[in-house]
């Protein structure tokens, strides 16, 4: 699952809708939304994340959040290490072995050891 799947799921379950419910509201397929859910399609479009938002009615701070949730929600991530130091390389390919090793407490870590001040 995705951070914007979480969120979504939350948001659905919190307001009573089901899947398919939502997905007649949003011509889209339940499958579909489904799959967004669970992390198993990429991050859509703007203009469905405009959808998602005037379908919860989200306020600006809230419909911000979702976008910002969508932009680092790629379940299928690509590093190009190329130019950077060997370092940067190695860390990558690590990550890439060993991330699914990863509990929860040991990638908020790592999380909050990256994240921008």
């Amino acid at each position: 699952m995705t951070p914007l799947g979480l969120r979504l799921r939350k948001l659905r379950v919190a307001r009573g809708v089901t899947l398919a419910e939502m997905a007649v509201a949003l011509g889209v397929s339940p499958a579909y939304l489904s799959a967004l859910e669970h992390g198993k399609r990429g991050v859509p479009r703007p203009v469905f994340l405009e959808m998602i938002n005037g379908y919860f009615n989200l306020g600006w701070d809230d419909a911000e959040d979702l976008r910002q949730l969508a932009a680092i929600s790629n379940p299928r991530v690509v590093l190009d290490t190329a130019g950077l130091s060997p370092k940067a390389t190695e860390l990558a390919n690590r990550l890439a072995e060993r991330i699914a090793e990863l509990d929860d407490a040991r990638l908020d870590t790592l999380l909050a050891e990256i994240e921008e001040p």
